[in-house]
């Protein structure tokens, strides 16, 4: 097992951001270096608990979609060995299978989130209001549901310790404009259905998802951040699916779950997660990058 990162420090580079999850570092006007850490977010707040080889399985779940759906809509991947950037040995310490460099690109201010299932912020909508981000869906739907047709729900993107809000088609429009917002919904459902459908075959039920998009200067479309992964999407095991309640998951609601029932007011900072679910979450992760992708990860 590698040991974990909670942050990392790369003075190399000049640091570009903390995430979340992510940091990125400055490598030059085409280029960043992306390190997936090993942190873990939870209703929009960063956790003092890293999750053991979290940021390692996230990046090789994201570089297998990367590959797998390029044909759909080019993404930030350079191909660039990292350690080809980073010369100095502890620095590169810090790297493995966590660390990428990509392109640098603008990223558009909505995260596009494709829902095929009724669950989290999308069925306390419906059941307040029957829609989801304006979209009017049929009654009598419950917990789980899977919907007649995939829909796209965008949501404003927050800074590190604020909240996401769905957000409407209209408000959508207006950030991006009518015509990048349609492609930017085309190509979310396009990748949705196709990466669903392989899943499912592998057992895994993807309820809804989140992909973030880029321009370059030219302004063409890409895929960047993360894609498809226990992170960014719900995974539930199709053969503990059931319409009414919400099933256990491969993604990190086994967490939200445990903080739901702590007492934990949502507020920073967050609770420390107790050893047991910690590593359970950490096993749901592995299972989740092994079904997918058919390996074991390794060091």
């Amino acid at each position: 097992m590698s040991k974990t990162l909670t942050e990392s420090s790369i003075t190399s580079l000049p640091l570009i951001h903390r995430g979340k999850v992510r940091d990125i570092y400055d490598i030059d006007s085409e280029k960043m270096l992306l390190i997936t850490t090993d942190r873990l977010s939870a209703f929009d707040v960063v956790l003092p608990t890293p999750i053991q080889d979290k940021g390692a399985i996230l990046t090789k779940i994201a570089n297998f979609w990367f590959d797998k759906l390029k044909h759909i809509v080019p993404n930030h991947l350079t191909g660039i060995d990292p350690e080809s950037i980073i010369t100095n040995v502890s620095e590169r310490e810090q790297l493995g299978a966590r660390a990428l460099v990509v392109k640098k690109l603008k990223p558009l201010p909505i995260e596009a989130i494709v829902r095929g299932y009724l669950a989290g912020s999308g069925w306390k909508e419906y059941k307040s209001t029957g829609k989801v981000c304006g979209i009017v869906l049929p009654k009598g739907l419950q917990e789980a549901s899977k919907l007649p047709e995939p829909i796209f729900t965008p949501s404003s993107k927050a800074a590190v310790g604020d909240h996401d809000e769905n957000i409407t088609l209209e408000n959508c429009e207006a950030l991006l404009g009518k015509k990048l917002t349609e492609q930017v919904s085309e190509v979310s459902l396009r990748l949705y259905e196709e990466a669903s459908k392989y899943a499912l075959e592998r057992g895994i039920i993807i309820a809804d998802t989140k992909f973030e998009f880029g321009l370059d200067k030219e302004g063409v479309l890409y895929l960047i951040d993360e894609v498809l992964t226990p992170d960014s999407s719900r995974f539930w095991p199709a053969d503990q699916y059931a319409v009414g309640k919400t099933p256990p998951s491969f993604d990190k609601q086994y967490v939200r779950d445990w903080l739901e029932g702590s007492g934990w007011n949502k507020v920073k900072p967050g609770p420390l997660l107790p050893p047991d679910v910690a590593l359970k979450t950490s096993e749901k992760y592995h299972e989740a990058y092994q079904r997918l992708t058919g390996s074991e990860l390794k060091d």
